[in-house]
């Protein structure tokens, strides 16, 4: 009997090339997620919240698989901070994030296939960010386009010369899939790492 197949409920390119570190075999599928706050959330839940939505939209499509959700909120000042999208939106993120600690929160869930049992959990990082002046982050924003990340700060690329230090138990949480969290949630369903094929 064949395992179940992978499938990560993300449209993420980040996401994906993190799973992929694990050479797994892995489906992508696109979930159908109002990723929209609400009213009164915790930046925390609503991460926690949203992972768990992705993965049950997922895995209600593919009741047979091993479905992975997960989703990030980056918090500054008890504020959830969104992808800005745009140039203009970026620049008054980053200018905001000044010298300031930028708390990363990156959930995850996994559901198998019997759906009796949703993993969940949630991995913080601490982002203390640099104090740089203006021209610089229009630099950056110009090299680097970081417009799909929250916060407009991409630290696995140039965004890492805004940072003065992380604070973390999983590095690769703060780019969106805490791959060590994963590991330990897989093997509780059952899949094997690293793999015998």
């Amino acid at each position: 009997m064949s395992p179940p197949r992978i499938v990560l409920a993300s449209t993420s390119r980040y996401r994906r090339e993190l799973l992929q570190r694990l050479r797994l075999e892995f489906e992508v599928h696109a979930p159908e997620v109002d990723e929209a706050a609400l009213n009164g959330e915790a930046p925390r839940d609503t991460a926690w919240r949203l992972a768990v939505a992705k993965a049950k939209a997922v895995h209600a499509l593919r009741p047979q698989c091993i479905v992975v959700g997960s989703d990030q909120v980056a918090e500054l000042d008890g504020a959830a901070l969104g992808k800005p999208l745009e140039h203009a939106a970026a620049l008054a993120q980053l200018e905001r994030m000044q010298g300031k600690q930028v708390v990363f929160h990156t959930a995850l869930a996994v559901i198998g296939p019997a759906a009796s049992h949703v993993q969940v959990d949630s991995v913080p990082t601490t982002v203390h960010m640099r104090s740089l002046p203006r021209a610089a982050l229009e630099r950056y924003l110009r090299l680097d386009q970081p417009y799909d990340c929250a916060g407009a700060a991409k630290i696995e690329s140039l965004g890492i010369a805004l940072v003065e230090r992380v604070q973390s138990d999983d590095p690769t949480a703060l780019i969106g899939l805490p791959l060590i969290r994963l590991v330990s949630m897989l093997a509780a369903a059952g899949v094997e790492i690293p793999p015998s094929h």
